[in-house]
């Protein structure tokens, strides 16, 4: 009886404790990944408490099978890497795959749309710290591009890119609070393109896409005239930099070039299990061809590819199972589901992380990913049965 009025007592504050905590990491991790990841591990562990107290069992989406299979094909991997102690760094990263069933268990109802609202307003904090940067501080050139609140622009632009998409979700599919974005949605645009981050560019024009489309065909007529503003109002700059992803013989193209082709011979000559995670520094210029720019580089700027090289052809296979997963899922909550926009905006950041992750290693990001996989959660939290939980018989 003393044990039942003291979970009865402890419910209600680890609960909001569980909220907070995922709100701190969800906003924190935009300037500090420490400050957000140390935030998710409170979390995580109020959470499993939480779980105990009310003998409940965590709750998660379909494709967090194929997420935790890739777990395992990684683990398979790094014990057939050729440095396994090497290996071993990346491993810590998979434990952000976590969030996926706190988040769905802590983000129900209508909290789920807090948690998207805290994500675009920090989102768009940080867009306005990085055309700052660009304005006041100079940040306006290759060398030195805006990096927001972020230690690296990479970071900075693949954020600024889903954000972009959660928040035109919210514009075309939002029944409601639909000003505050309209609000902030000129500061991220406007802070991506002084990023001078193609891939991102290419991320976002892609998730954005996606949803005009699924909104109404007739939309994607606007692209032409976004286009054109862009290409009339944009400073010279950046203008040139958009224009350099057609020029063959721009330095970071053939790199990209280079590394594709190396990339695929390690995959010809490790197919089943790679180099090994963080191992391919190593072992790229034994691959590397005459076109290369960078000698040695830490990925290869391409996600299908680092995974097929790092952790062979069948962990790319349970990725692209979990992608399928993930897109079929959101794309039935899109359809019949109540939380329609926030599934919209889970297939938009799905769609711009699938295009600018052929440029760029951005699933290899821990910011990225974190922010990412709260996404896709969302909608499946937003429309769980809080008056039912599920509890441990």
């Amino acid at each position: 009886m003393a044990t039942a009025q003291t979970a009865q007592r402890l419910s209600p504050w680890l609960d909001r404790l569980t909220m907070a905590g995922l709100a701190v990491s969800a906003g924190a991790i935009h300037f500090s990944i420490v400050v957000g990841e140390s935030a998710l591990w409170f979390t995580l562990a109020a959470w499993v408490a939480s779980l105990l107290v009310n003998r409940e069992r965590p709750d998660v989406p379909p494709w967090f099978w194929p997420l935790l299979a890739y777990v395992g094909v990684s683990l398979v991997a790094t014990a057939f890497s050729l440095d396994r102690v090497r290996s071993l760094g990346p491993l810590k990263q998979m434990l952000l795959y976590l969030v996926v069933p706190a988040a769905c268990s802590i983000a129900r109802g209508r909290r789920a749309h807090t948690l998207m609202t805290v994500i675009i307003t920090v989102g768009a904090v940080s867009a306005i710290v990085g055309v700052i940067e660009y304005g006041v501080l100079h940040y306006d050139s290759l060398g030195q591009r805006p990096r927001g609140t972020l230690g690296h622009y990479m970071t900075y632009s693949g954020l600024l890119m889903i954000v972009i998409c959660a928040t035109a979700a919210r514009l075309l599919y939002g029944r409601r609070d639909w000003i505050w974005p309209a609000l902030v949605m000129p500061a991220l645009v406007v802070a991506l393109a002084l990023t001078f981050t193609r891939s991102a560019w290419v991320g976002a024009c892609v998730g954005v896409g996606l949803l005009l489309l699924l909104r109404d065909l007739r939309l994607l007529a606007v692209a032409p005239v976004v286009a054109a503003l862009f290409f009339a109002v944009a400073p010279a700059a950046i203008t040139d930099r958009a224009y350099s992803m057609f020029n063959l013989h721009d330095p970071t193209n053939r790199d990209r070039l280079a590394m594709f082709q190396a990339g695929t011979e390690i995959v010809k000559r490790h197919p089943l299990t790679g180099v090994g995670p963080s191992v391919l520094p190593e072992v790229y210029p034994t691959y590397r061809t005459a076109g290369a720019v960078d000698q040695t580089p830490p990925h290869l700027h391409n996600v299908p590819l680092q995974i097929a090289a790092e952790r062979g052809l069948p962990a790319l296979a349970v990725w692209c199972w979990f992608v399928g997963a993930a897109a079929l899922g959101l794309w039935r909550k899109f359809r019949h589901g109540r939380a329609r926009y926030l599934a919209a905006a889970g297939l938009g950041a799905l769609a711009a992380m699938l295009a600018a992750g052929f440029f760029e290693y951005n699933f290899g990001d821990s910011e990225f990913l974190l922010t990412l996989l709260i996404m896709l959660t969302l909608p499946w939290a937003a429309t769980r049965d809080t008056s039912a939980p599920v509890s441990v018989p």
